[in-house]
Order: structure tokens, then C-alpha cells, then sequence
């Protein structure tokens, strides 16, 4: 978890850079190149967020799957 929240922040950061290039590009076409890139970073920290949500929700049902499967072991043994 904590690896993605610093290549999130990564991503955030670079994307600002990308930003700040873009508002002084010295031509219209650097500037689209560094809004894409701005984006591309965007994108990348969305999907590392998605992945850690993700995480958080599968882990949640396999800590109550366990729980479900030793109540089922101790009925059984009863």
C-alpha cells in the first residue's frame, strides 16, 4: 500500500511538472505534447488508485472468508 501511495504521488508530481512546461512552451506543439504527457501521468496515478481500492476491497472478503471457513470447520467438528 504504501509503495502506491508514493508512485501516486510520483505521478501527481510529474504531471504537474508537465503542467508548468506546458504553460511556457515555446510552441503550440511542445505544448500539446506536454498536456499529453500531463495526462498520461493523470492516468497512470488514477489506475494506481483503482488498484489500491481494488486491493482494499478483495482483501476485506478474504479476511471474511477465512472467518467464514473456521466457523464452518469448528460446526463441523462439533
Amino acid at each position: 500500500m504504501l509503495q502506491n501511495l508514493i508512485d501516486t504521488r510520483e505521478c501527481y508530481l510529474q504531471a504537474q511538472q508537465c503542467r508548468r512546461w506546458a504553460d511556457v512552451a515555446p510552441t503550440p506543439s511542445a505544448k500539446a505534447d506536454f498536456l499529453d504527457m500531463e495526462r498520461r501521468w493523470l492516468s497512470l496515478a488514477h489506475k494506481y488508485e483503482f488498484a489500491e481500492s481494488l486491493s482494499r476491497f478483495t482483501k476485506q472478503f478474504g479476511r471474511r472468508k477465512l472467518q467464514r471457513d473456521k466457523r464452518l470447520k469448528l460446526a463441523a467438528g462439533s
